[in-house]
């Protein structure tokens, strides 16, 4: 199970950061990232992910993940192995007993999991989208004891600058 969810997220990566417009050229791309599969497999695999085909700026038609206006194509696509290295954190703000996390596209909610199960006795709960998650911290916490709590769940996190 643990490679198909590795070539899932490959594979979000791969479509939001590319012009795909054929199955052949997904093939292409997921084997150039170390995953060999079938057309059924991809298929199956699209259609779990409710990817679907929309006009590109070029006119051309090309593969597209659910509200795609949350993906943000690179001019400079790296390799999904790159992408996978990083936990996906981009960035935190607190206002109040609220906290804001920025992620990159299709990270919210399996960083959001990992908070709410990490237990933190200052954390309530969260809200996850797609790239930005709400967490509601109890009264009187402090912004870094929070961020303290969280660099074990989130590892590269810091307070963002004010």
């Amino acid at each position: 199970m643990k490679v198909k969810k590795s070539r899932m997220e490959a594979l979000k990566m791969l479509i939001s950061s590319m012009e795909l417009g054929s199955q052949e050229e997904v093939l292409q791309a997921l084997e150039k990232e170390g995953f060999k599969l079938t057309q059924a497999t991809l298929s199956r695999d699209l259609k779990q992910l409710k990817v679907a085909k929309a006009a590109s700026m070029n006119g051309k038609y090309v593969y597209v993940l659910p509200n795609d206006t949350m993906y943000k194509r690179f001019t400079r696509p790296r390799t999904a192995a790159e992408m996978l290295q990083t936990s996906g954190f981009l960035s935190i703000s607190f206002s109040g007993n609220l906290g804001v996390i920025k992620t990159r596209p299709g990270y919210a909610s399996s960083i959001a999991y990992n908070i709410d199960n990490s237990d933190s006795p200052d954390i309530l709960g969260t809200i996850a989208g797609d790239d930005t998650i709400f967490i509601v911290i109890k009264e009187g916490v402090s912004p870094e004891n929070v961020v303290t709590e969280l660099k074990p769940v989130i590892g590269d996190i810091s307070l963002a600058a004010e």
